[in-house]
């Protein structure tokens, strides 16, 4: 067990180093990938936000900037973070999402550092949307809320999605950056560094591109 165990993180670790795919350079609109410590999470201008999403936009009068981010529920829920609880996140179980709402740039409220804006095409922003609603679980077709999140602003979601030690809350945001058109890998992300590490490259990519572009 523990030779797989390692055989995992080294794979991990190897494609957070391996260059992503082309990015995308024709873009008409912005995603955020933010790093939270070990967490991420992917946030969408409200400006942009179309279709059944409206229905969290509607719920935060102002908000400039929704968050969500993928959990355990149980986790997330009851806020116990001892080692046992932390151990039980890793077995499969339910999923929540945190959903937050900004009223100021996510590079204030978490740090430039911890925020890489990405450009994408605006059918991409579709997709990428579809792929969120997808992610709530619902009841009579409206998101099923389980509870108020931990600061102001904020609030937690059931998840369609099972969360585990192989399915964390990183290879979510990669999974839904994927839908949105962006090259990340499709298997081993577990990490936020790696997320972080490809949404920096990837940006760092664009930048070279918009600077040589005639």
């Amino acid at each position: 067990m523990r030779l797989k165990l390692l055989a995992l993180t080294i794979a991990c670790l190897l494609s957070a180093c391996s260059a992503p795919g082309s990015p995308v350079t024709r873009a008409d609109t912005l995603i955020y990938v933010i790093g939270r410590g070990w967490h991420t999470d992917i946030g969408l201008p409200a400006a942009e936000i179309a279709g059944p999403l409206t229905v969290l936009e509607r719920r935060f009068p102002g908000v400039r900037v929704l968050t969500i981010g993928f959990g355990d529920r149980r986790f997330v829920l009851t806020g116990d973070r001892s080692p046992l609880s932390l151990l039980k996140a890793l077995l499969p179980g339910r999923g929540a999402l945190l959903v937050t709402a900004l009223s100021a740039p996510p590079q204030d409220a978490f740090g430039a550092s911890h925020v890489v804006p990405l450009h994408i095409s605006r059918e991409d922003m579709t997709h990428l949307q579809a792929r969120l609603w997808a992610e709530f679980q619902l009841s009579a077709g409206e998101p099923i809320q389980l509870a108020s999140g931990p600061y102001p602003g904020s609030l937690f979601y059931a998840a369609s999605a099972t969360y585990s030690g192989l399915y964390t809350c990183n290879t979510w945001t990669a999974d839904v950056e994927r839908a949105g058109g962006v090259r990340v890998p499709a298997t081993g992300v577990v990490f936020a560094g790696q997320v972080m590490g490809m949404a920096r490259w990837i940006a760092g990519h664009e930048d070279s591109v918009s600077r040589h572009r005639p």
